[in-house]
């Protein structure tokens, strides 16, 4: 049986960052594009847990997948990009969710 290597994915990672920032600028500048505050916020809240999902899987397999992964990543520079991009992520799609909450609730429509 074959131990499965842990390989990072720097590109899906950025390719998150894509529609957090569409969202939030559409809630920026377009705000009242649908005129539903429900469903915009819903949009958010869902939008914001799936990319805050993608660093919190790879937190965990850091973790759990290979021994002492977490401290090569730690003490190499690409590993410490790497955490710090995950980190970013975890950041933007929190402040996504944030900015979903406050649309969902609301109550000037």
């Amino acid at each position: 049986m074959t131990q499965q290597v842990y390989q990072p994915n720097s590109n899906r990672m950025w390719a998150l960052m894509l529609p957090a920032v569409a969202y939030l600028g559409w809630m920026r500048y377009l705000p009242m594009l649908t005129g539903m505050t429900l469903f915009d916020g819903s949009v958010g809240i869902v939008l914001g847990l799936y990319i805050c999902s993608h660093p919190a899987a790879n937190g965990i397999d850091l973790m759990f997948l290979q021994r002492g992964a977490l401290r090569r990543a730690a003490t190499q520079w690409s590993g410490i990009e790497w955490l710090a991009l995950n980190a970013l992520v975890m950041l933007v799609g929190w402040v996504v969710i944030v900015v979903g909450a406050a649309r969902f609730m609301d109550t000037t429509m």
